[in-house]
């Protein structure tokens, strides 16, 4: 709206009510006056100068959907496959090559419904009643007029005849400085109006303070990186340091082998695991030192550190196949063995603690509370003489800090712990304990070949990163949080997560 468009508009407004009446801003609309909105714009112009007050109140109105207007010109489609019938009766294949399928799919259910028409076996549709009564177009005549009633109008909508919307009506009245003249305030203080001094003789329109302002186009963090942020800042609270973890790619040695995961366990299968079809196998030399290979190798065949082993025969070709990394212990089981190098090369024992946060892939059946690629987070503590108890003792303080008080563990069997523990955590939104960890003391068949004391332990444990935060933002189904179904205005309206408030 140009200004002097706006200032014509104000004055005719003013003029109305200079003449002791009410102006509803519907009937300026009626009327042709204006706009809603240039109206509306106007009239909080004058609120701000106490010129005028306004009431507001909401109208709500009805509107004929292009099927309802073409029902409204043409008749309901039950009416018109009704009066497309011939007196004789007609073939419905006729029918629907004359009237199209439409009419003849739709308005023949709702013929039958009505019991208006009968049909045979043989494909004859006969009328059943000599007339009917177009009500569907009448009432829609009704709602075009503003007449109709609101049982009519609730039929219509199902039917996805009418659609109802509701704005704003204000009925504008004279404010306590109630003026016919009135001028623009002023709404910045520029260097013209101070050279002019035009600041000292005009009133400047009053700063609303608590405005929020426009929202500004930016970008917002995924609830998952939320917690994500707030767990790091726990475990480095705790005395942790973050591993290296960008290698999505892993070879079986890092990701089973080295983890005295035999080679015929079921989560080498294709059915659990991602595997690279090009480049299908990584090359040994970079993959792990010869030594330390062969050591690997050993332990699986012969066993050692008081362990008899599998008894098998370990096949180098099968720990060389490239994969999508199932769980970033891959990562750890790297950490470790440079951690061993380190004590090796000085002689310096130093106990340690590490934490990551990473994405793994498993081939699982999506389902509430799985999917194929998730979060894990995983920590280890490498010192001498540690327990299970000292296990437990970091769950409970871990768990307290990210508001998890109801979990409880269950044993477990893992390759490359014992003993081991699964952990449940109780989830309000399913209503249930469900899963969200597991945990163990790493084995000596692990990591004698990596050259740690016999009486270094390391205890660790990898939980997912989804399933704490579903029950932190209250997601029911893990789809609904990761993928399309995943709203942007929930992602922008997410909280910022504290877990010590």
């Amino acid at each position: 709206m140009s200004q002097d468009t706006k200032a014509a508009l104000k004055q005719r407004l003013l003029t109305d009510l200079a003449d002791g009446k009410t102006v509803s801003s519907w009937e300026y609309v009626n009327q042709d006056h204006a706009a809603h909105l240039e109206l509306v714009g106007v009239m909080k112009s004058l609120i701000a100068l106490e010129c005028v007050t306004a009431d507001v109140s909401e109208i709500v109105t009805f509107a004929l959907t292009p099927e309802g207007e073409s029902f409204r010109a043409n008749g309901s489609i039950e009416v018109q496959f009704f009066n497309g019938i011939a007196p004789e009766g007609s073939q419905r294949a006729e029918l629907q090559e004359r009237l199209g399928p439409q009419i003849s799919g739709l308005g023949l259910s709702i013929c039958m419904r009505n019991k208006w028409i009968t049909q045979t076996k043989e494909g004859l549709v006969s009328r059943a009643v000599p007339e009917v009564k177009d009500t569907v177009r009448e009432d829609l005549q009704a709602v075009a007029a503003g007449t109709a009633d609101s049982k009519a109008i609730d039929a219509l909508k199902k039917r996805k005849l009418v659609v109802q919307s509701a704005f704003k009506v204000y009925a504008i009245g004279k404010g306590a400085k109630f003026t016919t003249e009135t001028r623009e305030l002023l709404r910045d203080l520029t260097t013209d109006t101070l050279r002019s001094g035009e600041w000292q003789k005009t009133p400047f329109k009053e700063y609303n303070f608590e405005a929020e302002g426009e929202p500004l186009p930016a970008g917002a963090v995924h609830p998952l990186g939320k917690v994500r942020a707030e767990f790091r800042k726990i475990l480095m609270s705790m005395g942790f340091d973050e591993m290296p973890t960008n290698t999505f790619v892993e070879s079986s040695f890092w990701n089973f082998d080295s983890l005295f995961q035999p080679q015929q366990h079921p989560a080498r299968d294709a059915h659990d695991t991602f595997f690279l079809e090009e480049p299908a196998a990584a090359d040994q030399a970079r993959v792990a030192a010869p030594e330390y290979f062969e050591r690997v190798r050993k332990m699986h065949e012969q066993g050692g550190a008081g362990s008899i082993g599998y008894r098998y025969d370990w096949k180098a070709d099968e720990a060389l196949k490239n994969i999508l990394r199932t769980h970033t212990t891959a990562s750890s089981s790297k950490m470790l063995y440079q951690f061993a190098e380190e004590y090796r090369r000085t002689g310096v024992f130093k106990p340690a603690r590490y934490f990551s946060v990473d994405r793994v892939f498993r081939n699982e059946t999506l389902d509430a509370t799985h999917l194929a690629e998730f979060q894990q987070v995983e920590g280890l503590i490498i010192d001498r003489g540690l327990t299970l108890g000292h296990l437990i003792g970091t769950f409970k303080e871990f768990f307290s800090r990210i508001g998890i008080s109801d979990f409880t563990f269950k044993p477990a069997y893992n390759p490359y712990t014992e003993p081991s523990m699964e952990i449940f955590g109780y989830m309000p939104a399913l209503g249930r304990l469900v899963e969200i960890g597991n945990s163990g003391v790493f084995r000596p068949e692990m990591l004698a070949p990596m050259g740690l004391p016999a009486d270094v332990r390391v205890i660790a444990w990898g939980l997912s990163l989804e399933r704490p935060t579903m029950i932190k933002f209250g997601f029911e189904n893990i789809r609904d949080m990761v993928g399309p179904k995943m709203q942007l205005k929930v992602i922008q309206s997410s909280p910022v997560v504290r877990y010590d408030v």
